[in-house]
């Protein structure tokens, strides 16, 4: 439990460092932000040692980037 914690406060982070400095978050930084999280905490679900890094990266990747494409304007 300790390293999903300590997994989700990293997540969290990195998905806050994408958000940008502007001081203006819009609803695609938040979308991205979520995404991020929720695919940084369930791909730390899987594999063991650096395989289990490297599925929480790539969540979180995914995650972040579906989370921006779903809150992107359509136009």
């Amino acid at each position: 439990m300790k390293g999903l914690a300590l997994t989700t406060i990293g997540v969290f982070a990195l998905s806050l460092s994408l958000v940008g400095c502007n001081g203006k978050v819009t609803k695609q930084d938040l979308g991205t932000a979520v995404g991020a999280i929720a695919g940084g905490v369930i791909g730390s679900q899987f594999g063991k040692g650096t395989g289990k890094t490297v599925a929480t990266v790539g969540g979180a990747v995914a995650g972040g980037y579906i989370g921006k494409e779903l809150t992107k304007d359509k136009k």
